[in-house]
């Protein structure tokens, strides 16, 4: 089959892997039976709005709780209050949201109903300082942990052992109610333990596990922070804990399932598609250049794979910023910079990387389309794109070229989706 606008085929493949992850058919199948009593709904994530605008829809009975979503636009609700903070570096919002939480959850009985509805993002939407730790102190950890380049689940294990939240003490907190938690998966694995440092979920990490990151990754954390890791209060609920007993996990969509349906649109468009993994982490740029690579021996030698074809990928890469200025963008636009200079001056290549929450980084594009003139490009508009991959400012070159892929905040957040189109 001849594509003859391979990027809105591409974005057409970035579609169907959002609505695969829609919040409103992964809840519809997945919900709990009403309880005797009172039903209370909590949660945090890129997708806590639209999750609980989605349950609204679905249950057959009242209502009550608190959400907590990033600020921006975010889905109205009726019965559900939403909150917003500041992502990806907690807030003081952020604090009095996740103190709003706990309140709601106190009191409760064993009749009680909870549903949590958690999605990636919680981490920084629900800043608590364990023990006698202060925002500022969890507000510098996770600041060194975005810099750190370490992967979203090793972060994770450090958020959760200095939190009074995540880890499991949320769902703690509301016992002796039901906690039936469910979870839209941002993380490689989709252990939901991981997904937002697990708030309603516990994990058998230690807190020696967190200070073995913060070693390994040389993080720059405050001495409170330290001395608060080596004390009793960063011990984390067991997953043991009876409280937990009659509680209940689902992970209601992932990125497996995303790709997977962009696959099948792919093939019903007469174009192969294969999926490289779903769990693919490392350093944006490195991961970039290999894949450009691989797109370049497809198109010399039809090796491993046979033109056409469509190799799509998720997961989460990492930018480690090792001080001095940067730029702007986020890890997708990073990842396909150094696509593009892999595949300079190669024709019937097209790629697009998309965070599929809306926003890659901290600006407003999903992320961006390159090819092989991506580079000619930049540097027709003036720019050295060499410099700018160097100064982690991708989001500067994709504008300049008006080759940012921009689709708002979608609703859900099952990480990264990158297409890559060999014709």
């Amino acid at each position: 089959m001849t594509i003859t606008d391979p990027r809105g085929f591409l974005s057409e493949l970035f579609d169907c892997a959002v609505r695969a992850a829609d919040p409103g058919d992964a809840i519809a199948a997945h919900l709990p039976e009403r309880p005797r009593g009172r039903t209370i709904v909590i949660g945090a994530g890129k997708a806590a709005s639209a999750m609980a605008a989605a349950l609204e829809a679905l249950w057959d009975g009242p209502l009550e709780g608190i959400v907590i979503d990033r600020h921006g636009e975010i889905t109205p609700t009726r019965q559900i209050k939403v909150l917003q903070a500041a992502h990806p570096v907690p807030d003081s919002a952020g604090l009095a949201g996740a103190r709003a939480l706990l309140d709601r959850v106190q009191g409760l009985t064993a009749d009680d109903l909870v549903i949590a509805l958690i999605s990636g993002g919680g981490s920084s939407l629900l800043p608590m300082p364990g023990g006698d730790l202060t925002l500022d102190d969890e507000i510098a950890v996770n600041r060194a942990l975005l810099e750190s380049g370490a992967p979203v689940g090793a972060m994770n294990v450090v958020r959760k052992h200095i939190s009074g939240i995540k880890g499991g003490r949320l769902a703690r907190a509301a016992a002796p109610a039901r906690v039936v938690s469910l979870i839209i998966s941002d993380v490689a694995g989709d252990d939901p333990a991981e997904i937002a440092s697990g708030p309603t979920v516990p994990s058998r990490s230690t807190a020696g596990d967190a200070l073995d990151i913060v070693t390994q990754y040389r993080l720059k954390v405050p001495d409170a922070v330290l001395a608060h890791l080596r004390s009793s209060a960063a011990v984390a609920p067991s997953p043991d804990d009876p409280d937990f007993a009659r509680n209940s996990v689902s992970v209601i969509a992932s990125a497996r399932t995303s790709l997977e349906a962009a696959a099948r649109h792919a093939r019903e468009s007469g174009v192969p598609a294969v999926i490289l993994s779903d769990a693919i982490e490392g350093e944006a740029r490195d991961i970039g250049g290999m894949h450009g690579l691989m797109a370049r021996e497809i198109s010399a030698f039809d090796q491993p794979f046979t033109r056409p074809v469509v190799m799509l990928s998720g997961g989460e890469t990492t930018v480690t910023l090792a001080g001095g200025a940067f730029g702007r963008g986020g890890r997708n636009t990073e990842f396909l910079l150094a696509f593009a200079k892999a595949i300079q001056g190669v024709e019937g290549i097209d790629a697009l990387a998309a965070d599929t929450d809306g926003i890659d980084g901290s600006e407003n594009n999903a992320g961006a389309f390159a090819d092989g003139g991506t580079f000619a490009r930049m540097r027709a508009a003036g720019l050295d794109p060499n410099r700018v991959l160097a100064g982690h400012d991708a989001w500067s070159g994709f504008s300049a070229i008006g080759d940012l892929f921009v689709t708002g905040p979608t609703g859900t957040n099952v990480n990264d989706f990158r297409a890559i189109l060999v014709r």
